[in-house]
């Protein structure tokens, strides 16, 4: 009999929704024009980009011109910081964000400091959330940036976003707010006019949509540096020819999470909290990591005691069940995560983490299977370790 297969890791990536792809089809094989070409191969595939930008604009609330496609989320990321800190360095280089952040906001920011910018990284709460005090502390005179991401790709945790940016607006000098919205799209509302933001990035491939395409929202009057040179594409803003049919992909994916939001929320959270209550119940020295309130219906980041992580998914994996030690983004690294010592967990509790995060695929049946698996696996590890060892047990609480 075929084993059981179980992906519980929609936060690393999604599957590509079969309306979407169909909607994407066309622009492969029959509209496969240049969509800066001036014929009419060319108009049709313009305008295919220019209805793609109106329904992702209408989405967050904001103009069709605010919208510059990308490659992704990360060079989103990149490109909002980057462009933001060389068009106004000559107003500051201080540049504000969170210890918890993506590392395509902190590795660009570490870069940065290389330059002689100047970068405070705020802190977070034990649940994970900002700590809008020392937030509202760290903004000088010269800070021309602040970037804190809508919500954590590891531990699911929703920021404070709205407060945030009431904070930063209250100053009377300029300051640019980006906000890296690639786990919140589709997810939650990230309406542009109601957080208040200049700056967001987001990424269609952790909404069912293709990979390789993203987007950067852009202000109307945000003056930013390009990243891509190269050519007048995106109003002379990134050169690169425009990958059309990715583009139509994305606004598809965006529609149909947008639309459907409510719904796939409430499947997902339900099959989540029962996943978390479960293991907390079932399983001794267990903890959740972040807020169980303020975070993503669909993730579950869980520390397992006196195990490692990196054994605990391989085993897993020899069950079928896919999940995450952490950031896809960094699976190579031994390193802790930065997320979980930045909420003051321990380095040995830190490294025996694992992320699980639900699709609307995922089956109450799947949720079960894990569990079960889960149990057997943590008590043959438990069985191994020196640590664990004839120790007391130790009921956890959340």
């Amino acid at each position: 009999m075929e084993k059981r297969r179980v992906y519980l890791d929609y936060a690393a990536t999604t599957y590509l929704d079969k309306e979407v792809l169909k909607e994407m089809s066309p622009y492969f094989t029959d509209v496969f024009g240049n969509a800066n070409s001036q014929h009419l191969f060319g108009r049709d595939a313009a305008k295919a980009v220019a209805e793609a930008r109106v329904k992702i604009a209408e989405i967050i609330g904001s103009k069709p011109n605010e919208i510059y496609f990308t490659s992704g989320g990360t060079e989103a990321d990149n490109w909002a910081i980057k462009g933001i800190a060389a068009a106004y360095e000559g107003l500051g280089k201080h540049i504000i964000t969170s210890a918890v952040e993506h590392h395509a906001v902190l590795e660009t920011c570490k870069a940065l400091e290389k330059k002689g910018f100047e970068v405070t990284y705020v802190p977070v709460g034990s649940d994970g959330v900002l700590d809008l005090k020392a937030f509202e502390n760290a903004i000088r005179d010269d800070t021309i940036l602040v970037s804190i991401m809508y919500a954590n790709n590891e531990i699911g945790t929703v920021m404070p976003i709205q407060e945030a940016v009431a904070i930063v607006k209250k100053q009377n000098h300029r300051i640019y707010f980006h906000t890296d919205c690639v786990q919140a799209a589709g997810a939650l509302d990230i309406d542009v006019n109601k957080s208040g933001v200049d700056l967001m990035s987001v990424s269609a491939h952790k909404f069912y949509g293709p990979k390789g395409i993203g987007f950067l929202y852009i202000k109307n009057g945000v003056k930013l540096d390009k990243l891509i040179s190269g050519g007048n594409q995106e109003r002379k803003m990134r050169g690169g020819t425009l990958n059309v049919p990715h583009i139509v992909g994305m606004a598809k994916a965006f529609e149909l999470a947008s639309l459907h939001r409510e719904k796939n929320n409430a499947h997902i959270q339900s099959l989540r909290d029962g996943f978390i209550d479960r293991i907390l119940s079932e399983i001794d020295n267990v903890y959740l990591n972040g807020s169980r309130e303020k975070r993503l219906p669909g993730n579950a980041n869980l520390s397992f005691e006196y195990i490692e992580g990196e054994s605990l998914l391989m085993s897993l994996d020899l069950e079928g069940i896919a999940a995450s030690s952490g950031s896809a983004c960094s699976s190579g690294s031994l390193d802790p995560s930065h997320v979980l010592l930045a909420l003051g967990i321990k380095i040995e509790l830190a490294h025996g983490s694992l992320r699980f995060s639900f699709g609307k695929s995922t089956t109450r049946k799947d949720v079960d299977y894990t569990v079960d698996c889960l149990k057997d696996i943590v008590n043959r590890l438990r069985a191994m370790s020196p640590l664990f060892y004839q120790l007391p047990s130790k009921k956890t609480n959340v």
